[in-house]
């Protein structure tokens, strides 16, 4: 029912501070992915973004014991997880007073059969693919979608609003502290076949929306992973040299 596919890239950067990983077993009807994206520098970013991941997928994992239970408290759920990783940063800060500061994103999606969830906190993209077009599902927790209006009523260009140096300051993030965003839908999204998922950190994003679509429309009658090899190719030919940190699980419904 799900081919799945994770692939991860440090970019241009000397360590890497995302993390991700996926769990569909073949023919179960149901699954996660959990991506992070670390932020605080080397040996505290990296370390966030374990934690987060580390915490929420064994607390996933062991919840996916009786799915039919957790889809009925999947909110609940979802934000006790969250929780409960932004605790274990606060624990581990108190330990390392140096890592004050650290934090990461969080985006995981869960499927039950075709009923798509996530909880999202930050500002990591999850994309649905379908019928041609590329949509972005959770909310950006970050200063972006405030400059874009900006544009949109005219009181900066487009440029400019590309190239602000406000844009990637983030409105959400688990820190330790209290979370001021949380995006976790109750209702699912039916998912159908052909639909194609991308859960990503945001050094996806070097690649314009309309690039990512692009990418994924002439691969998309391909597997998972060749779709990954485009994405990542296409972030490459880029040759950016302030590339951030690359890491993705690409999902396709069959």
């Amino acid at each position: 029912m799900y081919d799945v596919t994770t692939a991860i890239s440090k970019g241009q950067r000397e360590y890497q501070e995302d993390a991700v990983v996926a769990d569909f077993n073949l023919g179960n009807p149901f699954g996660f992915a959990v991506l992070a994206d670390g932020m605080g520098g080397h040996a505290a970013g990296d370390v966030a973004s374990k934690i987060v991941v580390t915490e929420v997928f064994s607390e996933l994992k062991f919840q996916f014991g009786e799915p039919e239970s957790l889809e009925k408290d999947i909110a609940t759920v979802l934000q006790d997880v969250a929780r409960s990783a932004n605790d274990c940063i606060s624990a581990h800060v108190d330990e390392n007073p140096g890592h004050q500061g650290m934090g990461a994103t969080l985006v995981a999606p869960i499927i039950f059969e075709k009923r798509l969830y996530w909880i999202s906190i930050g500002d990591s993209p999850l994309y649905l693919f379908r019928k041609g077009a590329l949509t972005q599902l959770n909310e950006d927790h970050s200063m972006a979608p405030q400059i874009d209006v900006m544009v949109k009523t005219g009181q900066i260009d487009e440029e400019t609003a590309r190239n602000h140096p406000d844009r990637n300051c983030l409105t959400s993030v688990l820190m330790g502290d209290r979370i001021p965003k949380i995006d976790c839908r109750v209702e699912p999204t039916t998912l159908q076949t052909g639909d194609i998922l991308v859960v990503a950190s945001d050094g996806l994003q070097f690649l314009t929306d309309k690039q990512i679509q692009s990418t994924i429309n002439r691969a998309k009658r391909k597997s998972s992973a060749q779709i990954a090899e485009a994405l990542l190719s296409a972030v490459y030919k880029l040759k950016d040299p302030d590339q951030d940190n690359i890491s993705f699980t690409v999902l396709k419904v069959s």
